[in-house]
């Protein structure tokens, strides 16, 4: 049987990485070892980055939500409960955004969820 090498495969796997570390810098780009350790290390935080991003943009809503509510004398959280008691299915995407474009719609959401409260 006839000997089998790697060098074809070697290549095509050195290249694809390689290809995957372009404009990192120094060695990571240009050697496979530190460009190979980079790129896993980069698909890694990659990963890790497109979870975190969802928490991030909570996280903003929420600040902006609870803005708008103070400014209408009521706290966000007293807010998300009378919502929540006047059957109002709104996300914190939604709120947040008429929190910021539209704050005539966003204060009768106020209004409803404070009525609720009472």
């Amino acid at each position: 049987m006839a000997r089998v090498k790697k060098a074809i495969n070697a290549k095509k796997k050195h290249k694809k990485i390689l290809k995957l570390a372009k404009g990192y810098y120094g060695a990571k780009s240009k050697q496979f070892r530190p460009a190979n350790e980079a790129v896993m290390r980069a698909l890694r935080s990659a990963y890790s980055g497109r979870k975190q991003k969802k928490r991030d943009y909570r996280k903003l809503w929420i600040s902006r939500i609870n803005a708008a509510a103070r400014i209408n004398d009521i706290s966000y959280s007293r807010l998300m409960h009378g919502l929540k008691l006047a059957d109002v299915q709104i996300d914190r995407k939604i709120l947040a955004e008429l929190a910021v474009a539209d704050m005539t719609a966003f204060t009768q959401l106020v209004d409803v969820a404070k009525s609720k409260l009472n």
